[in-house]
């Protein structure tokens, strides 16, 4: 097929090489302008960008796209088969949705109509899911609501982050993306309207989403700290000072304090927290210093019976 690829994330590069690999022609990447990154703010481009450059496919970054004639004029001249369309971070306007025979086929990291939205790997871990996979679908004018073409699950193990998780379900996917083309091709694969009543939503996340509310139980925050790394993390604050949470694990609790209290056990920091469960803080950071052990931080900041983090 002829195909226009449009994406931005590291997580979209596995599915432009396997377009290349499996010899579909690509004769065009979209992906967004550079961006300044960086301490030094310099001007840098996306992944997907770095991965056309290295396999030789010509890249155009439009500032916009929805009444942008030059832009338009530049696919319509390809009379590309299909849009494919992975973690581009634009709306595709209905020109687009209209052009190709195949549509626009979308990759989704969750299984539609499930976790709708732009942080489905990171919703996914923080609600505690044990399953999640990836969707082809076919991009309508809603958000993730086109019609679901192909889906394959995947295990959330009880280790995986956003970042162990992203690199395998993008793999996943970019095979998933080929079976798909294959499919349309053959006539095998047919378009499934999705169950709107089914639907859950994982809203692109927020700095806040990371504050620790110790009100939650220790497995909800526990999952909430595999979901959002690397960002927006874990954090709270210990006597003023923000403090991020880089690791802890959910413990047996036999205390009763209030949420948020701190116990010392040896080398062992124990927050409570809610529904009789606790949080052992292993490696923490506070502002402006280094990561440091549970031990470490007794030893520098004290920690006594009646503090509590969050206030």
């Amino acid at each position: 097929m002829i195909l226009v690829f449009c994406g931005t994330p590291q997580f979209a590069v596995p599915t432009l090489e396997s377009l290349v690999a499996a010899s579909h022609s690509v004769p065009l990447v979209v992906t967004q302008p550079d961006r300044p990154r960086g301490r030094g703010m310099e001007l840098a481009a996306s992944p997907v960008k770095d991965a056309a450059i290295r396999l030789g496919v010509p890249v155009v970054q439009p500032a916009a796209i929805k009444n942008n004639a030059e832009f338009r004029g530049q696919l319509e001249a390809l009379h590309p088969d299909a849009i494919i369309v992975v973690g581009y971070g634009r709306i595709i306007p209905q020109w687009m949705i209209d052009l190709p025979q195949y549509g626009n086929l979308n990759l989704h990291a969750s299984l539609l109509p499930k976790y709708r939205g732009a942080a489905p790997i990171q919703w996914a871990i923080a609600n505690g899911e044990s399953i999640t996979g990836v969707t082809t679908m076919r991009i309508d004018a809603g958000l993730d609501t086109g019609a679901i073409l192909m889906q394959r699950e995947m295990a959330i193990l009880p280790d995986d982050t956003a970042e162990t998780l992203a690199p395998k379900l993008a793999s996943d996917g970019a095979e998933l993306m080929i079976e798909t083309l294959r499919g349309l091709e053959t006539g095998q694969v047919k378009p499934t309207p999705q169950d709107h009543s089914r639907a859950t939503l994982a809203p692109i996340l927020k700095k806040e989403d990371g504050r620790m509310d110790f009100s939650r139980s220790a497995y909800e925050l526990f999952n909430r700290m595999r979901g959002f790394r690397p960002w927006p993390g874990a954090f709270t604050t210990f006597k003023g000072k923000n403090m991020q949470v880089h690791r802890a694990e959910p413990v047996v609790n036999a205390d009763r304090f209030p949420p948020g209290s701190i116990a010392v056990h040896d080398a062992r920091v124990v927050v409570e927290c809610g529904q009789d469960t606790a949080l052992n803080l292993i490696e923490v950071q506070l502002d402006g210093k280094r990561r440091m052990s549970a031990q470490e931080f007794i030893n520098g900041y004290r920690p006594k019976p009646g503090d509590r983090l969050g206030e």
